[in-house]
Protein backbone atom coordinates (compact mmCIF):
# COMPACT_ATOMS: atom_id res chain seq x y z
CA UNK A 1 0.00 0.00 0.00
CA UNK A 2 1.02 3.38 -1.00
CA UNK A 3 2.03 5.64 1.65
CA UNK A 4 0.56 8.90 2.05
CA UNK A 5 1.71 11.23 4.82
CA UNK A 6 5.03 10.97 7.47
CA UNK A 7 4.63 11.99 10.70
CA UNK A 8 7.06 12.73 12.93
CA UNK A 9 8.26 13.01 16.94
CA UNK A 10 10.04 15.72 17.90
CA UNK A 11 11.95 15.12 20.60
CA UNK A 12 15.38 12.76 19.65
CA UNK A 13 14.50 13.33 16.27
CA UNK A 14 14.12 16.76 15.62
CA UNK A 15 15.55 18.44 18.43
CA UNK A 16 18.07 17.51 20.95
CA UNK A 17 16.07 18.26 24.07
CA UNK A 18 17.40 16.85 27.66
CA UNK A 19 17.03 18.48 30.97
CA UNK A 20 21.15 17.42 31.83
CA UNK A 21 21.80 20.62 29.52
CA UNK A 22 20.39 23.23 32.10
CA UNK A 23 20.92 20.85 35.32
CA UNK A 24 24.86 20.09 33.98
CA UNK A 25 25.11 24.16 34.71
CA UNK A 26 23.30 23.95 38.13
CA UNK A 27 24.21 20.87 39.72
CA UNK A 28 28.23 19.90 38.58
CA UNK A 29 28.55 16.25 40.26
CA UNK A 30 27.17 14.00 37.83
CA UNK A 31 26.07 11.25 40.56
CA UNK A 32 24.42 13.94 42.29
CA UNK A 33 22.57 15.64 39.20
CA UNK A 34 21.43 12.07 38.14
CA UNK A 35 19.97 11.98 41.54
CA UNK A 36 17.97 14.76 41.01
CA UNK A 37 16.79 14.20 37.73
CA UNK A 38 15.64 10.51 38.93
CA UNK A 39 14.40 11.37 42.23
CA UNK A 40 12.87 14.99 42.04
CA UNK A 41 12.05 16.60 38.47
CA UNK A 42 11.98 13.22 37.15
CA UNK A 43 10.33 12.44 34.00
CA UNK A 44 7.29 10.93 34.98
CA UNK A 45 6.69 14.54 36.65
CA UNK A 46 7.61 15.99 33.92
CA UNK A 47 5.47 13.88 31.73
CA UNK A 48 2.28 15.27 33.35
CA UNK A 49 3.04 18.57 31.93
CA UNK A 50 3.42 17.00 28.56
CA UNK A 51 -0.52 15.36 29.23
CA UNK A 52 -1.78 19.10 30.41
CA UNK A 53 -1.05 19.86 33.85
CA UNK A 54 -0.20 23.39 34.19
CA UNK A 55 3.89 24.48 34.53
CA UNK A 56 2.72 26.71 37.93
CA UNK A 57 1.01 23.83 39.55
CA UNK A 58 3.78 21.39 38.63
CA UNK A 59 6.04 23.19 40.22
CA UNK A 60 4.41 24.45 43.43
CA UNK A 61 3.14 20.98 44.34
CA UNK A 62 7.25 19.62 43.67
CA UNK A 63 8.64 22.38 45.75
CA UNK A 64 5.80 21.78 48.38
CA UNK A 65 7.19 17.90 48.42
CA UNK A 66 11.23 18.99 48.33
CA UNK A 67 11.01 22.70 49.82
CA UNK A 68 14.76 22.12 50.40
CA UNK A 69 15.37 22.02 46.69
CA UNK A 70 12.78 24.80 45.62
CA UNK A 71 15.64 26.70 43.61
CA UNK A 72 16.55 23.81 41.21
CA UNK A 73 12.57 22.32 41.08
CA UNK A 74 12.07 26.51 39.97
CA UNK A 75 14.30 26.23 37.22
CA UNK A 76 13.27 23.27 35.04
CA UNK A 77 10.27 25.51 33.74
CA UNK A 78 11.83 29.22 34.32
CA UNK A 79 14.65 28.02 32.38
CA UNK A 80 13.56 25.42 30.62
CA UNK A 81 15.01 26.79 27.01
CA UNK A 82 18.61 25.82 28.16
CA UNK A 83 17.13 22.32 28.05
CA UNK A 84 15.94 22.37 24.18
CA UNK A 85 20.17 22.44 22.67
CA UNK A 86 18.79 22.98 19.38
CA UNK A 87 17.39 20.85 16.32
CA UNK A 88 19.12 17.53 15.05
CA UNK A 89 20.87 18.40 12.10
CA UNK A 90 20.26 14.90 10.03
CA UNK A 91 16.85 14.75 11.44
CA UNK A 92 16.04 17.85 10.00
CA UNK A 93 17.64 17.32 6.53
CA UNK A 94 15.41 14.66 6.51
CA UNK A 95 12.55 16.42 6.80
CA UNK A 96 13.75 18.98 4.47
CA UNK A 97 14.29 16.27 1.99
CA UNK A 98 10.38 14.50 2.44
CA UNK A 99 8.76 18.22 2.43
CA UNK A 100 11.08 19.15 -1.32
CA UNK A 101 9.64 15.99 -2.22
CA UNK A 102 5.89 16.67 -1.21
CA UNK A 103 5.59 14.17 0.78
CA UNK A 104 2.35 15.95 3.59
CA UNK A 105 4.20 16.00 6.65
CA UNK A 106 2.50 15.97 10.37
CA UNK A 107 3.92 15.95 13.80
CA UNK A 108 2.84 13.82 17.15
CA UNK A 109 4.89 15.30 20.30
CA UNK A 110 3.98 15.07 23.87
CA UNK A 111 5.13 18.46 24.30
CA UNK A 112 3.38 21.07 27.00
CA UNK A 113 1.28 23.29 25.47
CA UNK A 114 3.34 26.11 27.48
CA UNK A 115 7.01 25.59 26.17
CA UNK A 116 5.48 24.35 22.57
CA UNK A 117 5.34 28.28 21.83
CA UNK A 118 8.99 28.68 22.21
CA UNK A 119 10.01 25.93 19.74
CA UNK A 120 7.47 27.13 17.10
CA UNK A 121 8.81 30.75 17.55
CA UNK A 122 12.38 29.92 17.17
CA UNK A 123 12.60 27.12 14.51
CA UNK A 124 11.14 27.90 11.22
CA UNK A 125 11.25 24.21 10.15
CA UNK A 126 8.24 23.01 12.11
CA UNK A 127 6.45 25.14 9.01
CA UNK A 128 6.67 22.47 7.10
CA UNK A 129 4.33 20.35 8.81
CA UNK A 130 0.21 20.46 8.02
CA UNK A 131 -0.58 20.01 11.65
CA UNK A 132 0.90 19.29 14.54
CA UNK A 133 -0.56 17.16 17.58
CA UNK A 134 0.73 18.57 20.59
CA UNK A 135 -0.35 16.21 23.58
CA UNK A 136 -0.14 19.51 26.10
CA UNK A 137 -2.99 20.97 23.68
CA UNK A 138 -5.07 17.97 23.40
CA UNK A 139 -4.09 16.68 26.78
CA UNK A 140 -3.96 13.31 25.50
CA UNK A 141 -0.28 11.55 25.38
CA UNK A 142 1.53 8.98 24.26
CA UNK A 143 1.45 6.02 23.59
CA UNK A 144 -2.03 5.84 24.87
CA UNK A 145 -4.18 5.15 22.04
CA UNK A 146 -6.29 8.31 22.39
CA UNK A 147 -3.76 10.73 20.72
CA UNK A 148 -3.03 8.73 17.69
CA UNK A 149 -6.77 8.19 17.06
CA UNK A 150 -6.96 12.51 17.22
CA UNK A 151 -3.78 12.74 15.09
CA UNK A 152 -5.64 10.29 12.55
CA UNK A 153 -8.75 12.56 12.39
CA UNK A 154 -6.67 15.39 12.10
CA UNK A 155 -4.25 14.24 9.14
CA UNK A 156 -7.75 13.09 7.65
CA UNK A 157 -8.54 17.04 7.50
CA UNK A 158 -5.95 17.42 5.12
CA UNK A 159 -5.94 14.16 3.46
CA UNK A 160 -9.43 12.38 3.47
CA UNK A 161 -10.09 8.59 4.09
CA UNK A 162 -6.09 8.30 4.61
CA UNK A 163 -6.34 4.51 5.95
CA UNK A 164 -3.38 4.16 9.03
CA UNK A 165 -1.45 2.02 7.43
CA UNK A 166 -0.93 4.47 5.05
CA UNK A 167 1.34 6.18 7.18
CA UNK A 168 4.85 6.13 8.69
CA UNK A 169 5.18 7.73 12.43
CA UNK A 170 9.03 7.95 13.19
CA UNK A 171 9.75 7.94 16.78
CA UNK A 172 12.47 7.26 19.08
CA UNK A 173 10.80 5.78 22.26
CA UNK A 174 9.88 2.24 21.57
CA UNK A 175 6.64 2.22 23.43
CA UNK A 176 5.56 4.68 20.91
CA UNK A 177 6.56 2.67 18.42
CA UNK A 178 4.46 -0.46 19.73
CA UNK A 179 1.71 1.63 20.40
CA UNK A 180 1.43 2.99 16.71
CA UNK A 181 1.87 -0.84 14.82
CA UNK A 182 -1.14 -1.72 17.79
CA UNK A 183 -3.41 0.63 15.73
CA UNK A 184 -2.26 -0.52 12.17
CA UNK A 185 0.44 2.43 11.36
CA UNK A 186 3.94 1.55 9.62
CA UNK A 187 6.29 2.82 12.14
CA UNK A 188 9.72 3.41 12.37
CA UNK A 189 12.23 3.30 15.69
CA UNK A 190 14.22 6.11 15.00
CA UNK A 191 18.23 5.29 16.21
CA UNK A 192 19.86 7.01 13.49
CA UNK A 193 19.00 9.27 10.50
CA UNK A 194 20.59 7.17 8.21
CA UNK A 195 18.61 4.14 9.13
CA UNK A 196 15.31 5.72 8.74
CA UNK A 197 15.78 7.46 5.53
CA UNK A 198 16.80 3.55 4.86
CA UNK A 199 13.76 2.34 5.95
CA UNK A 200 11.55 4.94 4.56
CA UNK A 201 13.13 3.75 0.94
CA UNK A 202 11.70 0.42 1.75
CA UNK A 203 8.31 1.90 2.00
CA UNK A 204 9.01 3.95 -1.04
CA UNK A 205 8.66 7.42 0.49
CA UNK A 206 12.36 8.74 -0.57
Amino acid sequence: MTIRAVVFDFGGVLFDWSPHHLYRQLITDDERRQWFLDTVCTQAWNTLQDAGRPLAEATRSLVAEYPEHAPLIEAYYGRWPEMLKGPLDEGVALLEELHQAQVPLFGLTNWSQETFPYAWEHYPFLQKFRDIVVSGQERQIKPDAEIYHTTLGRIRAHLPGVAPEELVFIDDHAPNIVAARALGWRAIHHVAAGETRRQLGELGVV
